[in-house]
């Protein structure tokens, strides 16, 4: 049973200078000294063991004095007063937790002075005041209290634990309490003790050298710990007599409270003679870092001194435990990694032969680990966990039914009051017998005939009310689809496939409403959207979206997620996210929680469940096409790689085995001091590597963080030769900056390379990836493909129909302006001409097309009309097709032109379309100028819970667009004339 303690803050204390101990049983501990404070603040914690609740802890406060004489005097101090807790009421609060509380310090009666305040404090208390709290475990305490009952029902002598003041001035109270569990704890207690101090913190990154072992094995995470790490494990055994180590101790695991309060142990052994160095002694000092539920990390701190240069370096390890993919067969499994650095102390010449031999001796012992691992646990392969069709298999059967899914959420007091009330109310009906009609009633209206009736006809209206709107909500969001949910992807070449299982703590941008969560993810500048989810904070998706498949595998994933307003509206967002695959494995990727960024994300802790999976599905044709479209741009031929030199690329920068090398050349990189070295050149990355007498220098950065590629004339400090100054985005590449020459104003960084052996070819290349990458010339050349005719004219597909006049839709006449022009100047607007397309891409439109007017009867043309949003006016950027009419007014006063909109990649699309209808005439005010009457409706397709807010939105947005649009016709046809 343990009692933590946490001392935060005195208050009005008689001494400036001054410091705190506290006691329970045979343990002590005490506070640093705060100097020249009279209100210190220490915020400081303690651990300790109780074996009686009817032991006391005291706290006692002394003052500190340095100049008092005596030989043996060490942080000696007077007693300033002191605060006994009995153990047994802290147990006998609500959860065993003490509520925030000051206490009163008891002045001895030898120190006359005012009664002064100190208080203790959790770290989860905000306020100033000092509130306590003290945590014991659950049977032991039970059994104390069960011992304690005993003893007051029989009435037996308690023992007596006064102290006096010199008591507390012994020696033993100067000693410095540094491991405060003592040795009879276990191991599961102080795993557990760590696990309720640093439950939220985040699992670290792998150390800098790399990975020496990635194993998953069919065995529980909090398993693997033990056997791990657990003292006088046997694996720890089997792998010293394996490794042919001697002279193997352990000490106990202890709690430190030396600065930052963590669980650590030494290890000390004699590693056996290898044929170059003898045996020698290693030390290693293990340390948690993390352990919270499933998740672990310990540091390993390894030092050998009597190897050479032993004293100049340290070796780290870091143990990664962390859940494992999900089996079918329903058992856990727990995925290990294993990473390594080297620390130098001091700088030697020696330092890449030493860095080169630690990485020969580690990988021949972990291969001896992972060998001894395979045989105490069952291994899980790659090709097991990466099996695409069965995970996704898997994934859609994981959907729950409506009827389990409704128990739950109908099972609530409104929906049991309202059908006890219902009910009641029934059998009232059936047992009573018909009245009379009375006051203002007749035959077939019966009225309350008192207060009580009338409260008890409101209640039951206000219950069914809620009733139908929780059915209503229910209902929503079962028959709600996203719109790309079980889209096949199309075409041959590399195919993301993102599975979206759930989201957990997703914040609200209102507190007072739970949001209506969706998520969109962009890839290579196209987006897929899954489906809304009502009224959740921890919605279950279990959706599978697929991208169309391109010739050049993608970088980077962005996943954004937002709380559902309107298509229109600049949707909130509840967090965004940026999944790099460069730096993921594949096993990662196939079972990956995402924490969200931004403010609300982050401080609710909001987290997404993806499982993503990238494919070729053309082999290495889809390269050979690659590349063949890449020499057009380079004009040189372009070859691939051998598995080998492809092989060393991805290991000097660790990428994925689906990134081939597209070319590399031999350069300088511009720092303080020139570093030669290779630039190499991939389908997503640009590396450069450089090893100058074992300190080695590598980065890279992708594509499309690049902004701006230069060309700088040759200089003196080039050597003669030119320059390329490749700048990145602001943000972007920081994993990079060490070898950036500068950091512009803007945030950007520039790297300058020089000293190619062939500058033209390198330039070229690197100029046409980058084309390739950031313009996608092949997306731009395959839409304007498709919109030639024959005759190479813009064209359009033709839609599967008119929605032309489908059914009366309720028009609202938005805006009404008069313009300085005449009637022919404003229709121009509608001819498909250069003021069209002007005014359409200034007003937000990307790819605006048209088709000429064709007559439809005899006084009805209709032509089609095609263009994307910029993001400026939607967020999802979709695209929108229009059917255009348009007809004369009567004696030749003007137009009449109708038009239906139909909304693609927003949420709800399908749902609705918008009409438009522009009255344009001659006005009766004033000569040569005319007059435009905009209107706005709604056309409803299918019913919607979000109906209101969508036709608001709609209507609101339109309103202030075609404002802007009429404005800008006026505008560009003023300076025309002028």
């Amino acid at each position: 049973m343990r009692l933590y303690v946490y001392l935060l803050e005195g208050r009005d204390w008689a001494v400036k200078d001054s410091y705190v101990k506290l006691r329970l049983g045979k343990y002590k501990s005490k506070t640093r000294v705060l100097r020249k404070n009279e209100n210190p603040f220490w915020n400081e914690e303690f651990v300790f063991r109780v074996h009686d609740l009817d032991d006391e802890l005291v706290v006692s406060v002394y003052r500190y004095d340095d100049h008092e004489p005596g030989f043996f005097n060490v942080s000696a101090g007077e007693l300033v007063g002191r605060v006994k807790i009995p153990v047994w009421s802290v147990a006998t609060e609500e959860n065993q937790n003490l509520p925030p509380t000051w206490f009163s310090v008891e002045r001895p009666k030898s120190v006359k002075s005012n009664d002064k305040d100190c208080g203790t404090s959790s770290p989860d208390a905000h306020a100033s005041a000092a509130p306590s709290r003290k945590t014991l475990d659950g049977k032991p305490l039970m059994k104390a209290l069960a011992g304690r009952l005993e003893k007051l029902l029989n009435k037996k002598e308690q023992t007596s634990r006064a102290d006096n003041s010199s008591e507390l001035c012994t020696s033993s109270d100067y000693e410095d309490s540094l491991e405060e569990s003592p040795s009879n704890s276990s191991f599961e207690e102080l795993i557990e003790l760590v696990q309720s101090r640093n439950y939220n913190i985040e699992m670290p990154e792998n150390l800098q050298s790399g990975v020496l072992l990635d194993q998953t094995c069919v065995v529980s995470p909090e398993d693997l710990n033990m056997a791990l790490f657990a003292p006088n494990s046997e694996l720890g055994r089997n792998l010293a007599e394996l490794q042919g180590t001697t002279d193997f101790q352990e000490e106990p695991w202890k709690w430190k409270l030396d600065g930052i309060s963590c669980l650590r142990r030494v290890v000390s052994y004699t590693k056996a003679a290898t044929k170059l160095v003898k045996a020698v002694k290693a030390t290693e000092e293990q340390t948690y870092l993390k352990a919270g539920r499933n998740e672990f990390a310990v540091l390993v701190n390894v030092s050998t001194p009597d190897v050479p240069y032993g004293s100049t370096f340290k070796i780290e390890l870091l143990y990664k435990i962390m859940p494992g993919v999900g089996l079918s067969s329903g058992e856990e499994s727990a995925r290990l990694v294993v990473s390594w650095a080297i620390n130098f102390s001091q700088n030697t010449m020696m330092k890449g032969m030493i860095e080169s031999g630690a990485r020969q001796g580690l990988k021949e012992s972990f291969e001896q680990f992972s060998s001894l691992l395979s045989q105490r646990f069952k291994v899980i392969r790659a090709s097991d966990t990466l099996d695409k069709d069965q995970v996704l298999a898997t994934l859609e059967t994981e959907h729950q039914s409506d009827s389990e899914l409704a128990i739950p959420y109908f099972r609530n007091f409104t929906m049991v009051s309202t059908v006890i009330i219902l009910l009641y109310v029934l059998v009232h009906i059936f047992l009573c017998e018909p009245s009379k009609p009375q006051g203002l009633e007749f035959h077939g209206l019966e009225l309350p005939d008192s207060f009580g009736e009338l409260i008890t006809c409101g209640i039951l209206v206000i219950q069914l009310e809620r009733v139908y709107n929780m059915i209503s909500h229910f209902v929503e969001a079962r028959l709600r689809k996203g719109n790309d949910h079980g889209v096949k992807a199309q075409g041959d070449g590399w195919i993301l496939t993102a599975a979206l299982i759930e989201g957990v703590n997703l914040a609200s941008s209102n507190q007072t409403e739970i949001p209506d969560p969706y998520v969109v993810f962009t890839c290579n500048g196209k987006t897929r959207t899954s489906s809304v989810k009502l009224q959740t904070r921890d919605p279950q998706w279990n959706e599978i979206l697929e991208f169309d498949a391109v010739e050049d595998p993608p970088s980077v994933l962005d996943v954004e997620v937002f709380d559902f307003e309107g298509p229109f509206d600049q949707a909130s967002s509840l967090g965004h996210a940026e999944i790099n695959f460069l730096k993921h494995t594949a096993a990662e990727l196939a079972d990956l929680w995402v924490p969200l960024e931004g403010k609300l994300a982050q401080s609710s802790q909001s987290k997404l469940h993806l499982r993503i999976f990238l494919d070729n599905n053309n082999g290495v044709e889809t390269i050979r096409d690659y590349l063949a479209n890449l020499e057009k741009e380079v004009g040189k031929k372009l070859n691939l790689r051998s598995p080998h030199r492809n092989s060393n690329f991805q290991k000097i920068f660790g990428l994925p085995p689906e990134e081939f090398l597209i070319s590399d050349f031999s350069c300088s990189l511009k720092r303080k001091m020139p570093l030669q070295g290779r630039l190499f050149l991939s389908a997503r990355i640009v590396g450069f590597y450089a090893n100058l007498f074992g300190h080695k220098t590598r980065f890279f950065f992708l594509w499309e963080d690049i902004e701006d590629i230069q060309v700088l004339p040759p200089s003196l400090w080039t050597v003669g030769s030119p320059s390329l100054v490749i700048i990145l985005h602001k943000g972007r590449g920081l994993d990079s900056r060490h070898g950036a020459k500068i950091l512009d104003e803007e945030g950007r960084l520039h790297f300058y390379f020089y000293a190619f052996v062939s500058f033209n070819v390198a330039s070229r290349t690197i100029m046409a990836l980058w084309r390739t990458r950031t313009l996608e010339p092949d997306q731009k050349a395959q839409i304007a493909e498709e919109q030639l005719d024959d005759d190479g004219k813009p064209c359009l597909l033709e839609d599967t129909g008119s929605y032309l006049v489908v059914e009366d839709v309720k028009m609202t006449k938005v805006y009404t302006m008069e313009l300085p022009m005449n009637l022919k100047s404003l229709m121009k607007m509608f001819d498909g001409g250069e003021l069209e397309h002007r005014v359409m891409s200034k007003s937000g439109c990307l790819n605006y097309v048209t088709t000429t007017w064709e007559p439809v009867s005899s006084d009805v043309q209709e032509r089609r009309v095609c263009y994307k949003f910029s993001r400026r006016i939607s967020i999802f950027g979709g695209e929108v097709t229009c059917t255009q009419q348009k007809s004369p007014l009567p004696n030749d006063g003007g137009w009449v032109v109708t038009e239906i909109m139909t909304l693609h990649d927003v949420p709800f699309s399908d749902h609705f379309r918008v009409q438009f209808r522009y009255q344009i005439e001659k006005s009766s005010f004033t000569h040569n100028s005319c007059k435009a009457d905009v209107y706005i409706g709604v056309m409803w397709l299918k019913n919607t819970k979000f109906e209101p807010r969508i036709t608001r939105n709609v209507v609101g947005k339109f309103s202030h667009r075609l404002e802007e649009i009429l404005q800008l016709v006026e505008r560009e046809v003023l300076l025309t004339s002028q």
